[in-house]
């Protein structure tokens, strides 16, 4: 009995020293959909912005200006349809930044007719300040 009790004791030990630290869940980035706000993000981190788009009527959002990549970095852009998917219908322009230093900048979308250069329908400004 005595051995049996040292081989679990042992084993478990065992067992416990293979465990391996715990990962650091992925996090998800802030998502901004309100223009006007302050949003305070910490340097390193992605930040989105989430915008209402509807591709099918030619209208299509862009960047107004350039921004100041010393305090925000452009990542990646993408369109989500809403579900249940259908012709005409819409859903979001998904914008991913990354704040890459201290600091306090804008970022201005402007909705673009079809057809229109330079001369947007509707603009909204996000203010982002990066800590």
């Amino acid at each position: 009995m005595k051995k049996l009790i040292t081989v679990l004791f042992a084993s478990a030990l065992a067992l416990a020293a293979c465990g391996g630290k715990a990962t650091e869940p992925a996090v998800e980035p802030l998502n901004i959909s309100e223009p006007g706000k302050s949003i305070e993000v910490a340097a390193g981190n992605e930040f989105k912005i989430v915008i209402d788009s509807n591709p099918s009527t030619g209208y299509h959002w862009d960047l107004v200006g350039a921004l100041d990549e010393s305090i925000v970095q452009f990542v990646s852009r993408d369109y989500r349809a809403d579900e249940p998917v259908a012709p005409g219908s819409g859903g979001k322009d998904v914008w991913v930044f990354k704040a890459v230093a201290a600091g306090e900048t804008t970022i201005t979308l402007g909705h673009f007719p079809p057809g229109v250069d330079g001369t947007a329908a509707q603009e909204v400004t996000f203010t982002i300040v990066v800590k």
